[in-house]
Parts: structure tokens; C-alpha cells; sequence
């Protein structure tokens, strides 16, 4: 059985993210070849956790999975620890009795309990009892209406997640409406003004960039501009010393860590520095984010046998949600980034391999089967890699954030 696992970060009002919803598919079809299908269900969360292990797939935080019926009947919950894990009961879950005995066990053992798309009906009333969270869709419920649910339970001590927020607006409309946690792609969608330039003290991260894309790489000059950006000197140092490299001895000078790296893994690792260090009163989840797809689509091309590009491919995902970041068109960003015109193309959604693999990673980060089997399709990559390949690449990205 191949498992797909995406995340999707969970926010509070702060715009830090407090858990990731864990989405698992099975095949293509969502669907299991076997005779069991909440069996499979049960195997997926399973092998993710014991497999990956959950510092990686959510950074310690608590992990939201969705639960049938049958897996709240059969207690298949309390094989994960409650301090990890909140139990979303679905929405096609009926409160029979049974139900209600697993969820309040679940209750009394410590765990989360969550009740998903959420609409009010009064039979759901024992569930909502027990609710430490209820989430709104809002794509499915109208302003009123997303108010009043929350109105109607003001003094309990339930709490509201908004999910499928796309818009600041509707983020906006949400805190005020009393909701604590929020859901959606609203994070990277930015308010954009048409003319807005990229602030002189941002731009010469990306000038950097370009210094070391050269051909000829001047080492000296890559070094003093180093030098003079204290918390790049310190990163830097930071980052050749850690156990990534294994040196015997420590590197303490700048010039010895640029050679050591070199061109390539240089452009890499100040890529990723500059964009945390632009990212300014942005969430910490933007940059997460575009560091998994930069490091999905470079492990996605050396898979494919296409080290050439690979490179490339980081640079591409690093870069797709620059526009989020520095609240700038992204066609006026990229006429500075030192990139190649393929880059700039697919992010710029004009057709090809490079775009392909783009819209792949977006795919899965989303949980967009079909738009992952479909890209994948394209670039001939088999779907029964692409989990690994992914695990992969949360491993690495956990790595990196205790660099």
C-alpha cells in the first residue's frame, strides 16, 4: 500500500502556527484495493508515525487527523499519544450510542476532540458537549452564519477554527468573530499594490544573490558582504559547523566557509537566508513552506535523473512566494532575482517541465491529488514515489529549521 501524507498548517490569531491537519490518501482513487478500507486508514497513520516520526512531519506540534466511524469505534485514536494528537470527528459521523462512548473515553483519556465542518443540527448537541474545537468552512457558510455559531456558544469553552480562509479579508472578519484558529491559504495571497518596488534593504539580499551566480564567483567580494550582515557571518558558521558536514576541525573564517561549500550549496544555503531574513512581520510559515517546495522539486528532478536542473528547481520553489513576502507582483520581483528564464517562466504560469514540477509541489502541499497525479503524469515520475520522495523532503526541511 503506498500512503500520501500532506500537511496543512493550523494558525492562531498571531499567525503562528499551533498544528498541522495531516491529509492521507491511499492511491489515485482514494480508495483501497483491499477489503478494509478504515484497516488502510489505520496503517497510513501508523506507518507515518513510526516511519517519519512526528517531529518531522509536524515539528512537535499537534497533528489533526480526521477519524470514520469505525476508527472511533475500534479505539484506533489511543494508539497515539493525546499530547500529539486532536481527534476531528467528520462530519458524516452519526452521535449513535457507540460514538458517543468512544468520544467520551477519548474525553476522559486526554485528547482533543474536534468536530469538522461543522453545521448545527440538535442531534449533534452530546457531541458538542464533548467539543474542544469546532472548525466553520468558510467557503460553505455565509457571514451570518459564521457569526452566530459562534454566538450560540459564547459561554463555553469551545473554541472555533475557521477553515478554508482564502482572503485577509475573510482572516480579518474571522478574528473579529471570535475564532481562534484559522485554516486556508490566506498566508500567501498578498494585498498587492501595482506599483510597490522592492525595498532597498531587501534587495540587497537578492543583489547577493546575484554576486554569487556569476560564473566567475568572486570569493573575496562574497566574503566581505558577508562580513558586513553580522546574522549572515553567524548563520554561516552555524551552519558549516553542524553535524550536516562532519568536520573534524571547526570552521571559524567566512572565506574557508564559502570554499568549502562552494558555488552551488552557497546559492543555496543564502537563498534561504535571505528569505528569512526579508520576511520581516511575515509568517513563519511562508518561509517553511517555500523551503519544502524548493527542496521537494530539487529532490523531484535528481529523482527524475535531471541533476542539472536541480538547482534550479530549489531556486523555483524558494522563490514562489517571494510576492507574499515582500507584498510585490512577482513579475516585478523576478526581473531582479538572478534566475533563469525557465524559472521565471513557470512561476509565472507559462506551460513546461519546469512548471509541471511546480505545480506539483503546490499540488501536494494542498492535497490536491488529482493535480499531483496529473503533473506527475506529465514529467513521468510513478505515483507510487511520489511519498517518499515527499518524506524525504519533511525530513530535510526539519533539519534545516534546527540549523
Amino acid at each position: 500500500m503506498q500512503a500520501l501524507l500532506a500537511r496543512q498548517p493550523i494558525f492562531d490569531k498571531t499567525r503562528n502556527v499551533v498544528a498541522y491537519e495531516l491529509l492521507f490518501r491511499n492511491n489515485m482513487n482514494n480508495s483501497y484495493s483491499g477489503g478494509d478500507g478504515d484497516q488502510a486508514t489505520t496503517d497510513v497513520i501508523v506507518a507515518s508515525f513510526l516511519s517519519i516520526g512526528m517531529d518531522v512531519v509536524t515539528g512537535g506540534k499537534k497533528a489533526f487527523i480526521n477519524f470514520t466511524d469505525n476508527l472511533l469505534k475500534n479505539k484506533v485514536a489511543h494508539l497515539l499519544p493525546c499530547e500529539i494528537l486532536a481527534v476531528e470527528i467528520l462530519e458524516t459521523v452519526e452521535p449513535d450510542q457507540a460514538i458517543l462512548e468512544a468520544c467520551q473515553a477519548l474525553k476522559k483519556d486526554g485528547y482533543t476532540i474536534v468536530l469538522d465542518d461543522f453545521v448545527f443540527h440538535p442531534r449533534f448537541k452530546p457531541l458538542i458537549e464533548l467539543a474542544d474545537i469546532i472548525k466553520i468552512d468558510f467557503l460553505a457558510t455565509s457571514p451570518m452564519e459564521r457569526r452566530n455559531i459562534v454566538q450560540r456558544f459564547a459561554n463555553t469553552e469551545i473554541k472555533f477554527l475557521a477553515e478554508k480562509v482564502e482572503t485577509q479579508t475573510e482572516f480579518e472578519e474571522a478574528v473579529s468573530c471570535g475564532y481562534s484558529y484559522f485554516q486556508g491559504y490566506f498566508f500567501s495571497r498578498p494585498v498587492i499594490i501595482a506599483r510597490k518596488d522592492i525595498p532597498a534593504s531587501k534587495l540587497s539580499y537578492l543583489k547577493l544573490l546575484q554576486e554569487i551566480k556569476m560564473a566567475d564567483m568572486n570569493v573575496k567580494q562574497i566574503e566581505e558582504t558577508i562580513k558586513r550582515e553580522i546574522s549572515f557571518s553567524y548563520r554561516l558558521l552555524k551552519y558549516i559547523n553542524s553535524s550536516a558536514f562532519g568536520f573534524r576541525q571547526e570552521i571559524r573564517s567566512i572565506k574557508q566557509a564559502v570554499s568549502l561549500l562552494g558555488q552551488r550549496d552557497l546559492l543555496k544555503w543564502v537563498s534561504l537566508n535571505a528569505m528569512c531574513c526579508i520576511q520581516d512581520d511575515k509568517p513563519l510559515e511562508l518561509i517553511t513552506t517555500a523551503v519544502i517546495r524548493a527542496y521537494f522539486g530539487e529532490v523531484i528532478a535528481t529523482h527524475l535523473g535531471k541533476r542539472q536542473i536541480a538547482s534550479d528547481m530549489f531556486l523555483m520553489g524558494l522563490f514562489s512566494m517571494i510576492d507574499a513576502i515582500l507584498d510585490c507582483p512577482l513579475a516585478n520581483i523576478l526581473e531582479e532575482l538572478p534566475v533563469s528564464r525557465d524559472v521565471k517562466a513557470a512561476l509565472l504560469g507559462q506551460d513546461g517541465f519546469f512548471n509541471d514540477i511546480h505545480e506539483l509541489t503546490v499540488s501536494y502541499e494542498r492535497a490536491d491529488w488529482a493535480g499531483v497525479f496529473q503533473h506527475a503524469k506529465k514529467i513521468g515520475l510513478p505515483e507510487d514515489e511520489l511519498a517518499g520522495l515527499y518524506f524525504k523532503t519533511l525530513k530535510w526541511a526539519h533539519e534545516f529549521s534546527a540549523v
